[in-house]
């Protein structure tokens, strides 16, 4: 067969380092002359950037936002709630 041999070599992104670190293991941080002026939408007050989940905490809603690279996803949709509540009443079987 003449289309016999044509093989497609695919380079694996490997070994392409170029000796600065791609932050694709650490997540983000957003820019701090950002997080100056940012504030909760719900409650208006300033926001806590918590390092380690890389989200920006509201203690007094105990809500946190996620930020995507560098991006702090900002819609109450997105928060997750850090307080653990006790199941609501009437959910616990009799």
């Amino acid at each position: 067969g003449p289309a016999h041999g044509r093989h497609c070599h695919r380079q694996q992104g490997s070994g392409s380092g170029s000796g600065s670190a791609s932050g694709s293991a650490r997540p983000q941080p957003p820019e701090p002359s950002l997080l100056r002026f940012l504030v909760c939408p719900l409650s208006k007050r300033p926001l806590r950037y918590e390092e380690t989940t890389n989200e920006l905490i509201n203690e007094e809603l105990g809500i946190a936002y996620p930020i995507i690279d560098g991006i702090p996803n900002m819609v109450p949709e997105a928060a997750r709630m850090t307080h653990k509540k006790p199941p609501a009443e009437g959910s616990e079987q009799p």
